[in-house]
């Protein structure tokens, strides 16, 4: 498996511990999650109606603020393994670092990947790559910028997978245009990323196809009754971006206390430069904190935010020792 957070059984067998004693920081999903309340025992023991599944479209689209078509998967991750099957093989750059999937999912499927560090130079690319905001690092990319690429490049993926808490970034409102495709996480801002749902926007086409490549019953019957809740729940989505947004700053001076300095990041994760990332690691982890570090960058930390008024206790105090 590549590289990612969420490694939490490798931080019990370095430093021990029960899953339940850790605070896993290492992530960016949302530490107080949605409150999913009682199923009826319907969505557990009947396949997915057609218009059942139509209903969780509708509430997707009313979330993202898009009246194009769209198709729910099983995360935004299913959707990047059949990004290959969307145009025959050719040229793909993707603007990095960012998040480590896309580059081999490509390559193994025959495309010609390259790696690029500017949004200009993915012109020329029969398949470009953005995550907007950036994972690990929380780059943002105006959408008059990435509308300007689109003629340039033969598609364009932009992954929103933290954009819920900052929708003036999101595209999915254009995706009626060919060539563009919007991919969006449910779970990390709704904190349920155990249900494996997750969304692609975009011209009838591609989602014509992804639709047809994602079989009758792309995702379960729970999953579809909790979207459905959580997509519409207008006064959740807004009460949780406002908490995240004074969580960050909240993330950042506790940070800054310890020397480190921010990197960037998005409303559900912060990116720190440190003297030692992995000495920083195995400082949290001695209080059963579980953080993210990078084999390619030793001085980056990337910590989640805590939930509870309790993480916070937890994190302040260990960093304090």
């Amino acid at each position: 498996m590549r590289e990612h957070g969420g490694n939490l059984d490798l931080a019990q067998q370095r430093f021990g511990g029960r899953a339940e004693d850790w605070i896993d920081l290492s992530t960016g999903i949302n530490r107080l999650p949605y409150p999913v309340g009682e199923l009826d025992a319907h969505h557990w023991q009947a396949l997915p109606s057609r218009s059942e599944i139509d209903a969780l479209h509708q509430a997707a689209g009313h979330a993202y603020r898009t009246s194009a078509p769209l198709v729910a998967m099983g995360g935004a991750q299913a959707a990047i393994q059949l990004l290959p099957q969307l145009a025959p093989r050719g040229r793909a750059r993707i603007l990095a670092p960012t998040y480590n999937e896309y580059a081999p999912v490509l390559s193994a499927a025959g495309w010609e990947v390259e790696e690029v560090r500017a949004l200009d130079s993915l012109a020329g690319a029969n398949l470009a790559i953005v995550v907007n905001p950036n994972n690990p690092d929380g780059r943002r990319y105006a959408p008059k910028d990435l509308l300007a690429l689109l003629p340039r490049v033969g598609r364009l993926v932009i992954d929103e997978s933290f954009a819920d808490a900052v929708p003036e970034l999101s595209l999915a409102s254009e995706t009626r245009r060919p060539g563009l495709l919007i991919l969006r996480s449910f779970g990390k801002f709704y904190g349920l990323a155990g249900l494996r749902l997750g969304f692609a926007i975009g011209h009838a086409a591609d989602i014509g196809k992804l639709t047809a490549a994602s079989g009758p019953w792309p995702v379960s019957g729970a999953a579809i009754a909790i979207g459905c809740r959580a997509l519409r729940d207008d006064a959740w989505a807004e009460a949780t971006s406002a908490r995240l947004a004074r969580d960050c700053v909240r993330l950042d001076e506790m940070a800054q206390s310890q020397g480190w300095r921010l990197v960037g990041g998005a409303p559900l994760f912060r990116l720190y430069e440190t003297p030692d990332a992995l000495a920083a690691q195995e400082k949290l982890a001695r209080g059963q904190i579980w953080s993210r570090a990078f084999a390619q960058k030793p001085t980056w930390l990337r910590l989640g935010l805590p939930g509870a008024e309790a993480e916070w206790s937890r994190l302040a105090e260990v960093l304090a020792r």
